[in-house]
């Protein structure tokens, strides 16, 4: 049991981009169409048994068939510019009720997926998940990056919507970055492979809720695109970040006056220079969401 390959693909270089969901499910939205664009093929998979419980169990006439367990799987690409290799995560294998890894079974899975990055000769890894920052949600979403390596930061000056995150303001060069696409960087790190994490933006009084954001996992293919220098058509992520914008307004419509007064300064909390009020202090940013948990909770009462 471990990591099960149907065949060993033969590729030149390749660099891999791996994700698991999270909040917004940002990375996960934009690795899984940039796989659907290359025409990804499977290859493999890490074997359920020691990471996860069952989702589902089938049951026929009285007798147990079948188990169906969150799916770890590889996949790889030849493209006219760029071998790639993906891996995609279902699930983190949490346990004990968390959503992110932790501990002996998070350090395993991310060397599984090393170990075969390895065996396939990449040399660099990109991860990707969410950024939750005091922005307003029509605005263009930045990229916040956490390279593992010196060498990787010059690279980011090339692109003008990606900030290396220890440079947010107010984060004093600190930052975390929750559950394996974290991790997978410190142990890459170790083992000499250079990799990244990229983080769309998501606002602060959107990061609760259970609908995915596509608007960050946007910018995020964008910069993947640009710096694998991929041709991406992005037709069908402009429609789900069209419908997820449709439904943010009419959830922001229904904000009390007081709640969207405050929100709508974030619309100047912004690496653009923008004429207008604000910004909001951290006083303010917690008043937002305290608000807004009381606003529905109210009307989870008056339902």
């Amino acid at each position: 049991m471990g990591v099960r390959l149907y065949q060993v693909p033969e590729l030149d270089s390749p660099i891999m981009i791996a994700g698991w969901p999270g909040i917004g499910n940002i990375g996960s939205i934009a690795i899984n169409t940039l796989r659907g664009q290359v025409k990804a093929e499977e290859f493999g998979e890490i074997e359920p048994w020691d990471f996860f419980y069952p989702r589902k169990v089938t049951i026929k006439d009285g007798e147990l068939m079948d188990l169906e367990f969150p799916a770890s799987k590889f996949y790889y690409s030849r493209t006219e510019t760029r071998h790639l290799v993906f891996f995609v995560g279902e699930e983190q294998p949490g346990g004990f009720g968390k959503p992110y890894a932790e501990g002996a079974r998070a350090y395993r899975m991310a060397n599984m997926v090393l170990d075969v990055a390895l065996e396939l000769g990449c040399r660099r890894i990109y991860t990707s998940g969410a950024a939750v920052a005091a922005v307003h949600h029509t605005a263009r979403p930045r990229v916040w990056a956490v390279p593992n390596s010196e060498r990787m930061l010059e690279e980011l000056a090339l692109y003008d919507n990606a900030v290396v995150m220890s440079d947010i303001e107010g984060r004093g060069g600190q930052g975390n970055i929750t559950g394996l696409n974290g991790l997978l960087l410190g142990v890459a790190r170790k083992r000499g492979i250079d990799a990244m994490c990229l983080m769309g933006e998501i606002p602060i009084y959107l990061q609760g809720f259970a609908f995915p954001y596509p608007r960050a996992a946007r910018s995020v293919l964008e910069f993947l695109s640009s710096h694998l220098s991929l041709k991406v058509d992005l037709e069908g992520i402009n429609a789900l970040a069209a419908r997820s914008d449709d439904e943010i307004e009419r959830l922001y419509k229904k904000f009390p006056v007081e709640i969207k007064e405050q929100l709508d300064k974030l619309k100047y909390v912004s690496h653009i220079k923008q004429a207008g009020p604000g910004p909001i202090t951290e006083e303010d940013k917690k008043n937002i969401l305290e608000e807004i948990d009381r606003f529905f909770k109210k009307r989870l009462k008056e339902d």
